[in-house]
């Protein structure tokens, strides 16, 4: 797969009957520090824009740590049925990718395993028994 195809551009929504009139903002400078978000662009008051790379992180990542942090994201049942869309489709394109469920970093693990079939010496050749003596 294409590099683009894991860019994903986002759309979070925060409640606008929250006390915190402008949650947008607090939450743009929140993101703008995370690995794997690439762009956070404020749309309005209560909206949100998001870009980040998908094989780092997942947009239910993101809205469960905003929502961690005292954000009320919107409950409108038009917000619920796409995010529960984008989680969807995005967990199975992190599994198809060979992402697992739950890795904040899936291309991590592909770079450890080529690391650990590398001839290198960095190994103890010595038995696992062994070692605890020296």
């Amino acid at each position: 797969m294409d590099s683009v195809d894991f860019l994903k551009h986002r759309e979070i929504v925060f409640d606008a009957m929250d006390p915190d009139c402008d949650q947008a903002q607090t939450a743009a400078l929140r993101l703008a520090d995370v690995e794997g978000v690439e762009q956070v662009q404020v749309i309005s008051a209560s909206a949100l824009g998001v870009s980040y790379d998908l094989r780092r992180i997942s947009l239910q990542q993101i809205e469960e740590a905003l929502d961690d942090a005292g954000f009320h994201l919107s409950n409108k049942l038009m917000y619920k049925l796409r995010r529960a869309l984008y989680y969807y489709t995005e967990d199975t394109q992190r599994a198809n990718a060979g992402c697992g469920l739950g890795d904040s970093n899936c291309t991590r693990k592909v770079f450890i395993q080529r690391y650990r079939r590398l001839e290198h010496g960095c190994r103890d050749n010595r038995p696992e028994h062994w070692r605890k003596y020296l």
